[in-house]
């Protein structure tokens, strides 16, 4: 990934990365968020809200914590049939540190991030 980046800022001992090309989200087939604005913070990329195809996406009730970024909401997807629960989840609010990825949706639960 280093070849990558277009510029890096330290958020609160985490990495920041601004990368040069657009990337996707893809499950069961069908892209679900393309972005070329994604911030990467833990080796997540964080999309913009408006870049996901919210036909998609299903709200769920899981809340997690994390002690530096705060309280995360997650989304189920629903793909042509196929059901990945929690596989995405953002952060409606955050703390100082986390700014940059308030309200960004990131993913995982087999959930392909690729340029």
């Amino acid at each position: 990934m280093v070849g990558f980046f277009l510029a890096g800022i330290v958020l609160s001992n985490h990495l920041k990365i601004k990368l040069l090309f657009t990337m996707k989200a893809i499950w069961n087939g069908k892209i679900i968020a393309e972005s070329d604005d994604t911030v990467v913070v833990e080796n997540n990329h964080y999309f913009p809200s408006d870049s996901i195809n919210k036909e998609y996406f299903k709200s769920s009730d899981l809340n997690t914590v994390c002690p530096w970024k705060g309280e995360a909401s997650y989304y189920s997807l629903d793909v042509d049939g196929k059901v990945n629960e929690n596989a995405a989840w953002f952060y409606p609010t955050t703390s100082e540190a986390a700014k940059p990825i308030e309200g960004k949706v990131a993913f995982w639960r087999g959930v392909q991030i690729e340029p």
